[in-house]
């Protein structure tokens, strides 16, 4: 099974990138993710943007809801592995928003 992004430049609920699918998605407000990889429970990973005092504010969310023992164990032992991962995730795409604005704006 080949997974990847959509050719297309918008999103649309059911959407898959790459091992997740769209399950919400709200232009310029809200997207969830739901995980479709083999983990011990349920995954998803959500981005909220809205307007703040001087610009926007992105909010990304992690939720795990894990299926026994085993989900437990997974996601306290791999805590620190996500932060990481989750804070550059959220680093890139607060960088690509700048760089994308930044050639909007020379663009004129």
């Amino acid at each position: 099974m080949r997974r990847g992004r959509p050719n297309h430049r918008g999103l649309s609920v059911g959407d898959v990138i790459d091992f997740w699918r769209v399950e919400a998605f709200e232009v310029d407000h809200l997207l969830r993710l739901t995980a479709e990889m083999k983990v011990p429970g349920r995954a998803w990973l959500q981005f909220e943007v809205g307007d703040a005092p001087g610009g926007v504010f992105v909010r990304q969310t992690a939720i795990f809801h894990p299926q026994g023992l085993l989900g437990l164990l997974y996601w306290y032992l791999l805590y620190p592995v996500h932060a990481i991962v989750f804070a550059g995730m959220l680093r890139g795409i607060v960088s690509a928003c700048g760089a994308q604005r930044g050639r909007r704006s020379t663009r004129g």
